[in-house]
């Protein structure tokens, strides 16, 4: 028996489009900024919304190192944090994949695949089903902003791959 296949095409990555799953941590136009350290400086400022409260959590600041998939990618998994917000910012030179779904109860109709250029970040908001980084090109590293703290903070959905993102 063979599964009915769907292709995702990744759409650019920008506030607008991504805003109900979380942040967009770049240094843009339409980003609060302004000049510090006598003008030799511009501060790009409150980017995301950093979320670790619940049950005495704690902030956590990780290197995440992100090997390649084969592509075509089949979407195979799925995971959110429901006690805290979850922060990726590329430290490499490349682009990258973002999965994304509502949080709620998971639906698969409604993922979502954007392209993230290597100078674009994301925060996940509390409970936003995503894939795990996928990186393009090369291994990469992303520094990763967490919770840490008492609970159960990620729950992993085993998805049946009928879902393949178009390669980029």
């Amino acid at each position: 028996m063979t599964k009915n296949v769907k292709i995702l095409s990744p759409k650019p990555l920008t506030q607008a489009a991504f805003s109900q799953f979380g942040d967009v941590i770049e240094a843009s136009e339409q980003a609060k900024n302004f000049a510090i350290n006598d003008g030799f400086t511009q501060r790009y400022h409150d980017l995301a919304k950093v979320d670790v409260n619940d049950n005495q959590g704690h902030t956590l600041i990780n290197i995440f190192r992100s090997t390649p998939l084969a592509q075509p990618i089949a979407i195979e998994m799925m995971e959110r944090h429901p006690h805290g917000s979850q922060a990726f910012v590329p430290m490499n030179e490349n682009p990258y994949l973002v999965v994304v779904a509502p949080a709620g109860e998971f639906d698969i109709s409604k993922i979502e695949v954007f392209l993230a250029a290597a100078n674009q970040g994301v925060n996940y908001h509390k409970g936003t089903w995503h894939h795990f980084c996928l990186a393009l090109r090369s291994e990469s590293d992303f520094l990763v902003i967490d919770r840490g703290g008492k609970g159960d903070n990620c729950d992993v959905l085993k998805l049946d791959g009928s879902l393949v993102i178009a390669t980029v």
